[in-house]
């Protein structure tokens, strides 16, 4: 497998991002990872690994580049990521800082450069799929929303602020999307709750012309479906990704 860290030319300079893809048989479907607020660090980067290695390019983007090359690994004894809300005061408060100078419009710019950057890699023509966590969730939909000839298959695992007031809220996007939408929830997720679930649901059932499933997860919380992280639900994740692979191998191949 090729892995490589990129320079993407964006309007705000230049964005670092992680590449993998197969060695050979290209040119690729692609997938964008689109990364949650802890940014980029290896247990995406095998996220990214995992989904090349049946036959796609992945490209992570680091929209925290702004503030530079931020990377963020706070473990247990046990090896494993630890949450946010088990981290100190000052720890939480620097991660939402670099989340809080982003807006969704700039990340959407960011995508668009990252799209233009793929022109020169083995990529395939035609739809994209997406994979992202927590905010990153957000962003896949926001995605399938601004560029939908572009994402086809999106998926959001424990998406965050789906349904919300502002006219950018996701779900007033949900006429937009083409393709295929994948959401994976937790059970219980206070940026996700039972509201904001059934709101972006009835906004795809009503509006949107994309095809939707959406699984909540029985005993998850938020951030189960990250694979080094100390609430990881093994069960739970290895359905969203049966769920996922289907979707791209309908979608992108």
């Amino acid at each position: 497998m090729i892995e490589k860290f990129v320079e993407v030319p964006t309007g705000d300079g230049k964005m670092d991002a992680f590449v993998a893809h197969p060695d050979e048989g290209g040119p690729f479907p692609s997938v964008f990872i689109l990364m949650d607020i802890w940014g980029l660090r290896e247990e995406l980067y095998d996220v990214a690994r995992r989904v090349a290695a049946v036959g796609y390019h992945c490209i992570l983007p680091n929209f925290w580049y702004r503030r530079g090359r931020v990377r963020f690994e706070y473990r247990n004894e046990k090896g494993q990521m630890r949450s946010l809300l088990d981290l100190p005061k000052s720890v939480q408060d620097e991660l939402h800082d670099n989340m809080n100078m982003v807006t969704d419009a700039m990340a959407m710019a960011d995508i668009r450069s990252t799209l233009n950057f793929l022109n020169a890699e083995p990529v395939r023509g035609g739809p994209k799929g997406s994979i992202g966590y927590c905010l990153g969730g957000r962003l896949a939909m926001c995605a399938a929303g601004q560029y939908p000839d572009e994402f086809r298959a999106s998926a959001s695992m424990h998406g965050t602020h789906l349904v919300h007031d502002r006219p950018d809220s996701p779900h007033r996007f949900a006429d937009k999307f083409k393709g295929e939408v994948y959401c994976g929830f937790a059970e219980k997720d206070h940026l996700a709750s039972p509201a904001t679930i059934e709101a972006f649901g009835k906004a795809m059932q009503q509006q949107g012309a994309a095809r939707y499933r959406a699984i909540v997860h029985p005993g998850t919380v938020h951030g189960y479906a990250l694979p080094d992280r100390d609430v990881f639900h093994k069960a739970s994740a290895n359905r969203d990704w049966e769920h996922i692979f289907a979707m791209f191998k309908r979608d992108l191949n």
